[in-house]
């Protein structure tokens, strides 16, 4: 039997794997830059092509999670310019079975499936079994889902929560908010949570010191940051404590009392800074129900394809449409 295609679309890169049937670890792995392709179907066919699949044995199902809302037949990318309707992607690949699935739903369906030591601990907890699990992560984009143990299969819990309004919780943060505000009328959470965010973090702490930015890039400031730079430290250690408010909210509301695990490709980069953050009183700091919080346990997820793991799971999961 040929194998299925799998595939990870973010804002900024296209990874892209194949999966026998009947297994769940993907090979033939590759990222691809979507900014070289036009859409979708050509980065698919120069993947394939890439790893000597011919058109005969083409794959002829497929699972591919993008970082988008994909409810609609129509599926137009947040944070690139990828533009499609489903039908015209299955028909112009000849597939016979095609699924699209949000990213972080595919991040929340992997998330099971990462074997424990690629699970770094922030805050220690006891899982409840039966419960939902909380996924959520900067990258591109603020992505956030979760995942509930079904009887017969894992049940993901799609959504946009990265979409929901920033609320600052002190001076600081208002002042923030301003800043933003000069740039666009509303301010969602993926608008600090992401790289671009922590760059504008940083841009909007030049601004309160009155001084002029000198870093063009999210990686600039975490470089800055290590360096021992006082604003690219604040900016990143509002980031985090940001992630933490974000986070508990998301967690409430979800009772993600099976665990918090933060994905995404930011913060394996940061696991020195979590301990000297305040992400965990954050994600606590929530009144009366505080100690509802400070007993889930989180996570960073270190495995660098979760994303292809939940596209292989939702492949054949009867939960996933």
């Amino acid at each position: 039997m040929r194998p299925a295609l799998i595939g990870d679309i973010g804002g900024t890169n296209a990874r892209f794997a194949l999966v026998s049937p009947g297994e769940m670890t993907p090979h033939d792995i590759l990222n691809l830059p979507c900014a070289d392709y036009p859409g979708v179907v050509d980065a698919i066919q120069d993947y394939l092509s890439r790893v000597g699949v011919s058109a005969a044995g083409a794959p002829q199902e497929a699972c591919l999670a993008f970082a988008c809302p994909v409810h609609a037949e129509r599926v137009k990318m947040t944070n690139n310019h990828w533009d499609f309707m489903k039908s015209d992607v299955q028909q112009a690949l000849n597939l016979s079975l095609f699924k699209v699935i949000n990213d972080f739903t595919a991040q929340a369906l992997g998330v099971p499936h990462v074997a424990a030591g690629d699970l770094v601990e922030i805050q220690p907890g006891i899982p409840q079994s039966h419960s939902t699990r909380l996924v959520i992560g900067p990258g591109t984009g603020l992505g956030v889902a979760g995942v509930f143990p079904g009887q017969h299969a894992w049940i993901p819990l799609p959504t946009e929560g990265g979409h929901i309004t920033f609320a600052p919780t002190d001076d600081t943060e208002r002042a923030i908010l301003d800043i933003f505000k000069q740039r666009r009328s509303r301010v969602s959470v993926e608008r600090l949570l992401c790289g671009q965010g922590l760059l504008e973090l940083y841009q909007a702490y030049c601004a309160l010191e009155g001084v002029e930015p000198s870093l063009t890039s999210p990686a600039d400031v975490t470089e800055a940051a290590n360096n021992g730079d006082s604003l690219s430290t604040a900016a990143l250690l509002r980031f985090l404590k940001i992630l933490g408010d974000v986070s508990g909210d998301a967690a409430l509301t979800m009772g993600a009392r099976g665990g918090v695990y933060l994905c995404g490709g930011i913060l394996p980069r940061l696991l020195e800074w979590l301990p000297k953050s305040e992400l965990r009183t954050a994600f606590a700091n929530k009144g009366r129900i505080g100690a509802y919080n400070a007993d889930i346990p989180i996570w960073v997820v270190t495995a660098p394809w979760t994303g292809l793991l939940g596209a292989a799971e939702a492949l054949y999961n009867e939960e996933v449409f």
